[in-house]
């Protein structure tokens, strides 16, 4: 190991800005655009292609994104722009399934221009909270999205919420099942 010195990274302050969104019951999505237009698709662990594209030796859709993205790459480009993309790709037959709903590619990136009016498909997750960050909003967000159910499929039960926190750049999220515990394996 080499001696180097490194500085102790500044502590952010958590009383600031922060955005509160659902935390949508799907699975995990990216599109990757480069400059030339061309298109990379992937899970949250993976790269993805649509079922029966041609030279994979194993099609791996991941419950259709990749056909989607691919389907209307030309329009996502243009909207997107180069750059990751992530968000949930969610609707019936996914996870919760939310049933009765369309599936749908909802961006992380809330501060995007509308997306609803350009690409069938493509939304926002739900922004519940903007404002400064204060612990007692959590539970107080948590609650009245219980009482309120999903805000993309009203009726489905929620799963919980996402924080992102502006001035730390870092997400944390809150969730109704296995908050306390985590996920078992």
């Amino acid at each position: 190991m080499d001696l180097e010195f490194v500085p102790y990274p500044k502590i952010g302050r958590l009383k600031r800005q922060c955005t509160v969104t659902e935390k949508i019951d799907g699975t995990n999505a990216q599109i990757v655009f480069d400059h030339d237009g061309n298109i990379l698709c992937g899970s949250r662990k993976r790269q993805i292609w649509p079922n029966g594209t041609e030279g994979q030796a194993k099609a791996c859709d991941n419950f259709g994104f990749a056909g989607w993205a691919y389907g209307c790459r030309e329009e996502l480009f243009e909207y997107l722009g180069p750059g990751r993309h992530y968000g949930e790709w969610a609707g019936a037959g996914i996870q919760n399934g939310y049933d009765g709903m369309e599936k749908g590619f909802y961006l992380f990136n809330t501060f995007r221009e509308d997306s609803s009016d350009h690409i069938p498909g493509l939304y926002k997750v739900p922004v519940l909270y903007q404002g400064d960050f204060a612990s007692d909003l959590v539970d107080a967000i948590m609650n009245e999205l219980l009482a309120h159910g999903s805000f993309i499929n009203p009726g489905s039960a929620p799963e919980g919420i996402v924080i992102y926190h502006h001035g730390t750049r870092s997400l944390a999220k809150c969730t109704y099942e296995y908050d306390g515990t985590g996920k078992p394996e």
